[in-house]
This record gives structure tokens, C-alpha cells and sequence, in this order.
């Protein structure tokens, strides 16, 4: 099994940046990739970056490119969401996950969930 720990998370206002981290243990060796989903009340969970652990590609929804930047430091078993010009609407609870086939959205293809961190963003 891999366990997650997120943390970083806050109250932040509108335009303010952020950085999450994850720190992955255990079974490491078995990540091809991580990911970062966030969901807020009443709606469904949503992807907001992936990367690969390997090659480091990256990928990201439309929503939030150019703002949010998935990164990792593998030598600490750790990826980061660094988010930027935050807006109210994407304060939800964050959660990082990973995946033994892709850095995609599908959040069927992640295996391994951490418990989540609050961002919330006032205007």
C-alpha cells in the first residue's frame, strides 16, 4: 500500500498563491504517477494536475492552466500544487492520489487517496 499526507492548505484571499504538498510512503516503487484532485461541496471530484514520476510530464485541466503547477522531489517522495492568482472558486478540499498508469484526469485510474487539506479563498 502507499499512504499520503497532504498539507498546506489555508484561508487565502483572492489573487494569493498556495503551495500543497504530499508526501508519499510505503510502497513507493509502485507509483507511475501522482495526481491532484480537489472537490468542493455538492460537486464532484475534479482533476487539477498530473505528473509523471519518471519523466516528469505534466498535465492539467483547462480550468486551471497557467495558475496551478504540479512538481515532485523524488528523492523525498514528494509532489507539490503550487497555485497561483487564486480565485473564490477554487477553494475545496484538495487531495493528492496516485496511479500506477497515467498522470491523466481519470480518477478511476488512481489507487491510493490522502485524506484531503481545505483551501479556502475569499474575494
Amino acid at each position: 500500500q502507499v499512504q499520503l499526507v497532504e498539507s498546506g492548505g489555508g484561508l487565502m484571499q483572492a489573487g494569493g498563491s498556495l503551495r500543497l504538498s504530499c508526501a508519499a510512503s510505503g510502497r513507493t516503487f509502485s507509483i507511475y504517477a501522482m495526481g491532484w484532485f480537489r472537490q468542493a461541496p455538492g460537486k464532484e471530484r475534479e482533476f487539477v494536475a498530473g505528473i509523471t514520476w519518471g519523466s516528469g510530464s505534466t498535465s492539467y485541466p483547462v480550468s486551471v492552466k497557467g495558475r496551478f503547477t504540479i512538481s515532485r522531489d523524488n528523492a523525498k517522495n514528494t509532489v507539490f500544487l503550487h497555485m497561483n492568482n487564486l480565485k473564490p472558486e477554487d477553494t475545496a478540499v484538495y487531495y493528492c492520489a496516485t496511479s500506477r498508469t497515467t498522470a491523466s484526469g481519470d480518477v478511476n485510474e488512481y489507487d491510493y487517496w490522502g485524506q484531503g487539506t481545505q483551501v479556502t479563498v475569499s474575494s
